[in-house]
């Protein structure tokens, strides 16, 4: 019996584009309620923004493989040669120089090194001899890669996106099966050459952030103004919340950047602990989705750039949420698909993009058990 939905639609991957609306709406509420109840200042073109880029994403989901394959190293060019020219003439702000200015939109080339640097890695090891991979051959090529788009973000200085870049270029590379004392080996010289990157490579506001994250009382006016209202904001809303469009701390302007990095704690001080598990359950069903991609693809090319494109997304869920709740340093990642902001939300867009690519090559591949 044929099915009454048209196979277009039912074809959609909506294991993830149902969470994905939800966020997407209930981020446009606390938007709306971070402005002081006031739909255009940020709750519309965060709608907008997302119609725009959820296009894209349908349009990025029509490429083949070939396509993905043939451009990704172009993409990775084009994007090094802008981040070079964002250390020449790039727009300064915020004691950072990170933006081009086109004239319509300042952009951010660090936002799209990111999903970037998955896109190229994958394409090197999807044509790597399996034989090379526990070589030498299949690390120094990868980690120059890696390390040239890494490095110059740090120039900026932009640690927490650099980290992002290189979190999701280093899940690449453990999947793609390179021997694992390699990975045990890089953990234990950085945790023997952390303190020396800690006093001469970190600049003296990047130091205070480490020293703030681990006692933020000690200057709750000062450098630990950030998480302290934010875990005050976070707590007060106890289980079910103050309420929409009542929280205290974001109306009375004591909650620093509540439309954008600590959109979670606005979140949860006007919805509460059900709140925060509606927006984890969300994000927990699409990072579910991204893995279940991954896992269903019959070539290394697929599997490695759907891993990727996953491990990128989770690095700003996790990163942000910890940073909100005072478990790790204020970097400045938004929260995907909640936080107003067009940058971060192109880039998720792009890997959401990507898993969809990946999800119709699946679907389309020769029967092997595996395909979907």
């Amino acid at each position: 019996m044929s099915s009454i939905v048209p196979a277009p639609i039912a074809r959609q991957p909506w294991a993830m584009l149902f969470p994905l609306l939800i966020l997407i709406g209930f981020g446009s509420l606390v938007l709306y309620s971070a402005a002081g109840g006031s739909w255009t200042t940020y709750a519309e073109n965060h709608v907008v923004r997302f119609l725009v880029f959820l296009v894209m994403a349908f349009v990025m989901s029509r490429f083949t493989k070939e396509m993905a394959m043939f451009f990704a190293f172009p993409i990775y060019g084009v994007l090094v040669l802008l981040l070079v020219l964002v250390e020449a003439i790039g727009f300064v702000g915020g004691g950072s120089q990170r933006w081009l200015n086109l004239g319509f939109m300042q952009l951010q080339p660090s936002e799209l090194m990111k999903p970037a640097v998955v896109l190229v890695l994958a394409r090197f090891y999807a044509i790597l001899p399996i034989g090379m991979i526990p070589t030498w051959r299949s690390l120094v090529p990868a980690a120059a890669l890696m390390g040239l788009p890494v490095g110059l973000v740090l120039l900026q200085p932009d640690l927490g996106t650099s980290l992002a870049i290189a979190f999701g270029g280093v899940v690449v590379m453990f999947v793609a099966g390179l021997p694992i004392r390699w990975f045990l080996g890089a953990g234990a010289a950085g945790a023997v050459l952390a303190p020396l990157a800690f006093f001469f490579g970190l600049k003296e506001y990047q130091q205070k952030r480490v020293f703030t994250f681990l006692d933020p009382e000690s200057d709750p006016l000062g450098d630990g103004y950030h998480i302290t209202q934010s875990k005050i904001a976070i707590g007060s809303g106890g289980m079910w919340g103050k309420g929409f469009n009542e929280g205290s701390q974001s109306h009375l302007n004591y909650l620093p950047e509540p439309h954008t990095d600590f959109i979670f704690a606005t979140m949860a001080e006007e919805w509460g602990f059900f709140g925060g598990l509606v927006v984890l359950a969300c994000f927990a069903l699409i990072l579910s989705w991204g893995l279940r991609v991954a896992r269903y693809s019959n070539d290394r090319f697929g599997k490695l750039l759907a891993t990727g494109m996953t491990a990128t997304v989770f690095f700003y869920v996790a990163i942000n949420l910890m940073m909100v709740m005072g478990l790790a340093p204020v970097v400045g990642i938004p929260l995907p698909f909640m936080s107003h902001g067009g940058s971060s939300m192109m880039t998720n867009m792009i890997c959401l993009g990507s898993l969809m690519m990946v999800s119709r090559w699946n679907r389309y591949a020769p029967q092997s058990g595996l395909a979907r």
